[in-house]
């Protein structure tokens, strides 16, 4: 039982897929963790993320795991580092590169592996690459009104400046050559813009019990 939760910003993927994963019994895989973890290490390397190379070579030589909802960087915990300001506006660009998708999606396969092929993952390629036999495939959206408003009472910003950061990171995510952010093929479009926060988990969750 492998369910799919992609989607873009602010649409609600983390706390629905968490709320889910808690209610169907399945472990829990926030990839979107992973690339962060990935990029705080380029980023401690100061390194050019420009350069696909450099950075490849540094992904590839740490250690990424995530478990009881923490993601932890060769041994330790960054679950905070990797939500800083500095990693947000980098992460975009180290996960276009298309060795460091390569790299992580191979690890985050074996995670799923090695929680018996029973998971809820959330991402922005799960269903079209990751897992594209996934039991169940999942996409969220919402509008962009809506997106940015959730994001801005997150962070604090102006509502205004969360819509342009959330366009320029849309754009990148849909654009690049690797693994681009769609929607996956028989993925059940979920729009949570007028739908409480219980009402899409529920939505979920029923479709789970369907494919059980």
């Amino acid at each position: 039982m492998i369910v799919t939760i992609d989607g873009p910003s602010g649409t609600g993927k983390s706390t629905v897929s968490k709320a889910v994963a808690s209610m169907a019994g399945l472990p829990h895989l926030d990839t979107g963790a992973f690339y962060r973890a990935a990029t705080l290490a380029a980023l401690s390397e100061a390194i050019d993320l420009a350069d696909a190379n450099a950075v490849g070579a540094v992904v590839s030589g740490i250690s990424l795991d995530q478990n009881r909802g923490l993601m932890f960087l060769d041994g330790d915990d960054v679950s905070v580092e990797i939500r800083e300001e500095r990693v947000t506006d980098a992460v975009s660009q180290v996960s276009s590169h298309a060795e460091v998708r390569r790299i992580l999606v191979s690890r985050q396969r074996g995670w799923v592996a090695e929680h018996e092929g029973r998971a809820v993952v959330e991402g922005r390629d799960i269903g079209s690459v990751v897992f594209p036999d996934a039991t169940l495939k999942i996409y969220l959206d919402a509008r962009p009104e809506v997106r940015a408003m959730r994001r801005a009472s997150q962070v604090g910003d102006d509502p205004d400046q969360v819509i342009e950061d959330l366009a320029r990171r849309d754009h990148l995510d849909s654009t690049r050559e690797a693994s681009p952010l769609t929607v996956p093929d028989g993925a059940v479009i979920v729009d949570t813009s007028d739908l409480t926060f219980d009402e899409v988990v529920e939505k979920i969750v029923s479709l789970i019990s369907a494919k059980s």
